[in-house]
Formats: C-alpha cells, sequence, structure tokens
C-alpha cells in the first residue's frame, strides 16, 4: 500500500492543491489550529473549519544553526501572516540561510515535502513556505 498522510491533522491534501485549515470562533474569528472546547476571546464554544489562504509574508524569522541530531542546519525558522488572517510557523525552504536572502515582510507560499517514508511506501507529507 502506498499513499500519502500529512504530519499534521490541519494539513489537507486532497485532489486540489496542498492547503492548511483553522478552526474559526463564530463568535471572534479567533483562528485555532488545534480543536478547543471554547474560544479563548470570547468563552464561546462555537467553531467552523475555515480554508486558510496559501500565501502570506514573512512577520519574523531566525536562522538556526543548532538542532537536534540528524537535523540539517542551518535553516531559517519564519511566522507568517497569512493573506485572508491567521499566522502560522513553519520553515522557509529553498533559499539560502542567510540574512541577505530573507526579509521581513517578504512574500512567502505554502509548499510541502516528504518528511519520511514508511516500509508500506506511504509518505508523511509536512509543509514549509518559499518566497512567493
Amino acid at each position: 500500500m502506498s499513499g500519502r498522510v500529512p504530519l499534521v491533522d490541519y494539513l489537507v491534501l486532497d485532489d486540489g492543491d496542498p492547503y492548511l485549515t483553522a478552526w474559526a470562533s463564530t463568535e471572534s474569528g479567533a483562528l485555532y489550529f488545534d480543536r478547543r472546547n471554547a474560544d479563548a476571546k470570547s468563552g464561546k464554544r462555537g467553531f467552523e473549519r475555515r480554508r486558510l489562504a496559501t500565501t502570506g509574508a514573512v512577520r519574523t524569522f531566525t536562522i538556526v544553526h543548532r538542532a537536534a541530531p540528524g537535523v540539517s542546519t542551518p535553516y531559517v525558522s519564519i511566522v507568517v501572516d497569512l493573506d485572508g488572517g491567521g499566522v502560522v510557523k513553519a520553515n522557509l525552504v529553498n533559499i539560502e540561510p542567510d540574512p541577505d536572502h530573507v526579509k521581513v515582510g517578504m512574500p512567502v507560499r505554502l509548499t510541502t515535502y516528504v518528511a519520511g517514508t514508511d516500509d508500506d511506501g506511504t509518505d508523511a507529507v509536512a509543509f514549509a513556505y518559499e518566497p512567493a
């Protein structure tokens, strides 16, 4: 058996392009990637799934030089302000991990990559962002 599965519940891999989803409070509009019993802003319990934009801009970044064994360094870790609302932390790929190449405010877009494959050939798919 082969196929692909997302590494996180909020990454959607269907017949179209990959995208992220969040739980949106029906009261305040606050977005959450994990399931909540109540909205932290309003205290209300109503939520709906919302598809998030695949584009955004870098709010801030850091270049990581020390990591767990087996993780290649350096790499760029970013916080992305998504177009249309929402904020997500991810890695920035397909760019030199150097402050001369990464800038606050630079436009980025969602991308995916295979993080690993199990013995049955199923790919574990992760997400990142790349320069737009």
